[in-house]
């Protein structure tokens, strides 16, 4: 099994603009690839800002953040994911919230999405966000990816769930700074205790009234942190290894043992 080279890119999102965040982000996405990285990842709600209570703030699946990825994702032939808020093609009339949908396209186009199980009840997210039902997990050029959104980081056995079929777990955020010791804490727990990468991509600057710190971290499966920022924007880069998942848990048998 080969390598596979993952670049988180923490940055600032322009609140409400869709067409600003495109073209800030696409020249750090060409610089990710032309740095060798195989997998790009943005962060939650890239293209808008977390923003659900805005009328409107909703697009169609398939519509132009989708299509952003897509396109960057061709031009670079590499694959490119982040989450943006898409009503799904089959939602009904009567009830037309959108998803929080973490999108990941492949270098030939196509996606796969993953819809944010788990709203964050706290600022009322499920009033306007449909939750998904469930889970997704994408084979990366032989590195079995598992996508999850910000607050579902806080549910340990989701992850668990999928363990044996992951070897990295991908949380893309918009997660605050004054919760940012939860964060940090809760990444490095879910790669230790599931003996896999952990990549968690989370926003700075100021969106709405919060501030957001980053704290953005590739951390492997013993829980080391092979990169982490803070407070700027970064792009992170490290090598995910399939066989050190696999050589982990064949010397420290932890995941046998679960009842």
């Amino acid at each position: 099994m080969t390598a596979l080279r993952v670049a988180a890119i923490q940055h600032d999102i322009v609140w409400h603009d869709r067409a600003a965040n495109f073209e800030r982000l696409a020249p750090k996405i060409a610089a990710a690839a032309a740095g060798g990285a195989r997998l790009v990842l943005l962060t939650e709600t890239f293209s808008t800002g977390f923003s659900f209570d805005t009328p409107g703030i909703g697009e169609p699946e398939g519509g132009p953040s989708s299509q952003f990825l897509v396109e960057q994702a061709r031009r670079h032939g590499v694959w490119v994911g982040g989450s943006c808020p898409e009503i799904a093609a089959a939602a009904s009339a009567d009830d037309p919230r959108p998803s929080n949908s973490f999108v990941l396209a492949a270098p030939d186009g196509s996606t796969s999405r993953y819809r944010k199980i788990h709203p964050f009840s706290h600022a009322e997210e499920e009033k306007y966000v449909r939750a998904g039902d469930e889970f997704v997990t994408v084979d990366v050029e032989g590195v079995r990816v598992s996508l999850f959104v910000c607050y579902d980081l806080r549910f340990a056995d989701e992850f668990w769930a999928l363990a044996h079929d992951t070897d990295l777990y991908v949380v893309v955020a918009n997660w605050p700074a004054k919760r940012r010791l939860h964060w940090s804490t809760l990444l490095r727990a879910r790669a230790i205790e599931n003996q896999a990468y952990v990549v968690g991509v989370n926003r700075v600057g100021t969106g709405g009234s919060l501030d957001y710190a980053g704290d953005s971290a590739i951390i492997d499966p013993l829980g080391e942190i092979l990169a982490t920022g803070a407070g700027v924007e970064t792009t992170l880069v490290a090598d995910v290894e399939p066989a050190h998942v696999s050589s982990t848990r064949s010397h420290f048998r932890f995941l046998q043992d679960r009842r």
